[in-house]
């Protein structure tokens, strides 16, 4: 998943650790199915009832009780899929105003060449942040919005820089992200896409091997062995970008499913932050994708 400590969390996660603290969640003497001790006395003594005097006001205290709707979650501190959205609206915002931030600031200021360090500082700054929200025990909105800021300020400056190579590439690659994000929520909704466990070990497997492909080509590139995209160049870089989008797009399943658990097994409100970075990281790292390919695609 995109959000590992999630994982281990009794709320959304499957893992056998996650598993034992339901259990014990479960088995704690005010969990629902649990044995207390009688106040009646021990069991086959012989008790004389008393019935308590009428109270009427009481009574209809306890009817009009009976008669109110059930606590929503929200008024229970649950989270609910509104958090959700709210939360990942309020991260999304912020990676789009700093990132609207990063393209306009150089040239506002009559400093181009402002643009290449903050690429480097979103780019290093995300990364650390990026890698402290997702091994966190929980949720830390402050944290959350600091990596989206960073994360801003590279998009926007690198987006910039594709820009001025390839005319109207930013905003086909915003479409292709909101539209691909939009088939796999409809299609995830529907059932007709579902996070199995087969599902879910085939989507991590590709994750770690794409992982690698693009270190060993980062690598490539950087020592100078290969120029331009490295591995990605002509048909093969096709493929690989296309591999990658679809990869992001599985990924967008499985936060999906994670985020639906969270709701269905009552996760604390603060936990929809959580969602919203994992949504945020996938979102951001499904727009580079598309960014990269459709730079390939024009620049052949």
């Amino acid at each position: 998943m995109s959000n590992p400590y999630f994982n281990n969390d009794p709320y959304f996660g499957d893992s056998q650790k996650a598993q034992q603290e339901r259990r014990a969640m479960a088995g704690s003497p005010s969990a629902p199915g649990t044995s207390t001790p009688s106040p009646w006395g021990t069991p086959g003594a012989t008790q004389t009832y008393q019935p308590p005097a009428a109270v009427p006001a009481a009574q209809d205290s306890l009817e009009a009780s009976y008669r109110m709707p059930s606590a929503a979650p929200a008024d229970t501190g649950r989270m609910t899929y509104d958090d959700v959205i709210v939360k990942t609206s309020l991260v999304l915002g912020t990676i789009v105003l700093f990132g609207a931030a990063s393209w306009l600031l150089p040239s506002a200021l009559g400093m181009p060449g402002l643009t290449f360090p903050l690429m480097i500082i979103g780019a290093i700054g995300g990364f650390v942040l990026g890698l402290v929200n997702a091994f966190k025990r929980e949720p830390k909105p402050g944290l959350i919005l600091a990596y989206a800021a960073l994360e801003g300020l590279f998009l926007g400056a690198i987006s910039m820089v594709f820009e001025a190579q390839y005319s109207g590439i930013v905003m086909q690659a915003v479409l292709a992200t909101v539209s691909t994000f939009a088939a796999v929520l409809l299609l995830f909704r529907s059932g007709k896409v579902r996070n199995t466990p087969k599902f879910q070990r085939i989507v991590m497997v590709a994750l770690v091997g794409y992982m690698v492909f693009s270190l060993v080509n980062l690598l490539l590139m950087v020592t100078g062995v290969l120029d331009g995209w490295g591995l990605r160049e002509g048909p093969w870089g096709i493929l690989i970008g296309v591999a990658a989008v679809i990869l992001a797009a599985a990924t967008l399943v499985i936060d999906f499913d994670t985020i639906q658990k969270g709701v269905q097994r009552g996760a604390p409100a603060r936990y929809a932050w959580g969602a919203a970075f994992g949504l945020a990281v996938t979102l951001v790292w499904m727009y580079l994708e598309f960014l990269r390919l459709l730079a390939i695609l024009r620049g052949d």
